[in-house]
């Protein structure tokens, strides 16, 4: 199931659990991953893109040793709230991933990589150090704001 709708996607997953989220770019695809609870996202790794399969592998490695229960994927809408090119193709990663069979939602990340790289530069990261992690920190504020959202509707 791929969803828009945080009620849809917490309708799926009634007992909770870990969920993974992907910042998808065109060079990396930045992992963040929550607590069972859905209190809070961490940053995880950044995965350097190669063949697809290659990707796939690698997300499905952590989704087994983490215990994933569901996606959140950044979706980059233009900004006046249309598919572009590179929503087309986060959207296609999402496809491509169904066979893991987890829930999957597709979250707006408008300005996910622009507060990262603020939040980074107010923690005094180094150039260097931003350009290595920022895809995983823009997943984590991809998946905070989708859990947040989440806890919302349990209201």
């Amino acid at each position: 199931m791929i969803t828009l709708s945080t009620a849809d996607f917490r309708a799926a997953l009634p007992m909770g659990g870990v969920l993974m989220g992907l910042d998808p770019g065109t060079k990396t695809i930045g992992v963040a991953l929550c607590d069972a609870g859905w209190r809070f996202a961490t940053a995880g790794s950044t995965i350097r893109r190669a063949k697809f399969a290659q990707d796939k592998a690698q997300l499905a490695a952590i989704v087994a040793e983490r215990n994933v229960r569901g996606l959140v994927i950044g979706l980059p809408l233009n900004m006046d709230g249309s598919d572009g090119p590179r929503s087309q193709s986060a959207r296609a990663m999402a496809r491509n991933l169904a066979d893991l069979a987890l829930p999957t939602l597709m979250w707006d990340e408008r300005w996910s990589t622009q507060a990262a790289e603020r939040a980074m530069i107010e923690q005094d990261f180094s150039r260097a150090k931003r350009a290595v992690r920022i895809d995983s920190h823009a997943a984590a504020l991809i998946l905070q704001a989708a859990i947040d959202a989440l806890a919302g509707s349990v209201m």
